[in-house]
C-alpha cells in the first residue's frame, strides 16, 4: 500500500491500526527526521506510539530566527511550513483514527509547533516543546488560541545560542494565560540539545496518555 505521506516523511513505531498514540515530531533547523529519531525517539519506551516525522523542504522550516521581528518574507515562510505541518497532522490522524495526537518538536520544530496550536487551538491530546518560543516578537501581535487545559511540556537551557530564556518564558506565560496545563524545565548550562531528562518527560507524557491520564496533575514549574 502506498504511503499517504510526502516521500520525505518518516513513519516508525507502532502499526497505524494498533497505535494508541500518534506523535508528529518536527525537527529543528538543519536537522532531519533521522536525527530526531537518533536523539529522541530511540530513547523512548513507547510501544503503542506511532511516530510521524516530516521533513522541511530546505535546511529549515523558515530562514529567520524565531526571535526576530516578522517580515513579509518570514510570515510567508512560516505559513508554508504550517501548511506542511497541517497536512502531516491530517494524514497522521487519518491513518490512525483511534489514536491520540501528540505534537512535539525541537528548536525550530518546537517554535513551529507552538505557532500551530496558537492558530488552531487545543485538541484532546498533548504538546511537547523542546527548546522553543513564539516566532516573532511581542510587537508582532501574535495569534492566541484557547488551550482548554491541554497538557504541555516545555523545556530550555540557559546556555542555548538559538532560544534565549526570556522568549521561552514569554511563550510559557502565553500558554498559561491561554489555559494550558504546563510543566516547564530550564536547565543551567544546557546547550542546544535534547537531554535524557527531556526525553523522559516526553516518555511520561506518552505513558500518561496511554493510561488515560490527560494531564500532569498539579501545575509543575521547575528550573
Amino acid at each position: 500500500m502506498s504511503s499517504i505521506y510526502d516521500e520525505t516523511t518518516v513513519a516508525i513505531g507502532a502499526d497505524a491500526e494498533t497505535a494508541k498514540i500518534v506523535c508528529v515530531f518536527v525537527h529543528g533547523r538543519t536537522q532531519s527526521p533521522q536525527e530526531m529519531i537518533d536523539q529522541v525517539v530511540r530513547h523512548l519506551d513507547a510501544p503503542t506510539t506511532r511516530f510521524i516525522l516530516p521533513k522541511s523542504e530546505g535546511a529549515g522550516w523558515y530562514d529567520a530566527r524565531a526571535i526576530d521581528p516578522l517580515t513579509d518574507t518570514s510570515k510567508a515562510e512560516v505559513k508554508l511550513a504550517l501548511d506542511t505541518l497541517q497536512h502531516t497532522i491530517e494524514c497522521a490522524t487519518t491513518e490512525c483514527p483511534n489514536a491520540t495526537l501528540v505534537l512535539a518538536g525541537f528548536s525550530q520544530g518546537a517554535c513551529l509547533s507552538v505557532e500551530y496550536v496558537m492558530r488552531n487551538g487545543a485538541w484532546d491530546g498533548a504538546l511537547c516543546l523542546f527548546t522553543g518560543c513564539r516566532v516573532g516578537t511581542t510587537a508582532d501581535d501574535l495569534p492566541r488560541a484557547d488551550m482548554n487545559g491541554m497538557p504541555v511540556y516545555a523545556s530550555c537551557g540557559d546556555a542555548d545560542p538559538w532560544i534565549p530564556v526570556p522568549p521561552f518564558q514569554d511563550m510559557v506565560q502565553t500558554l498559561i494565560e491561554c489555559g494550558a496545563r504546563m510543566r516547564t524545565e530550564a536547565f543551567p548550562g544546557r546547550e542546544h540539545c535534547v537531554t535524557a531528562t527531556e526525553c523522559a518527560a516526553l516518555n511520561t507524557m506518552l505513558d500518561n496518555i496511554q493510561n488515560g491520564i490527560h494531564a500532569f496533575g498539579a501545575l509543575e514549574t521547575s528550573s
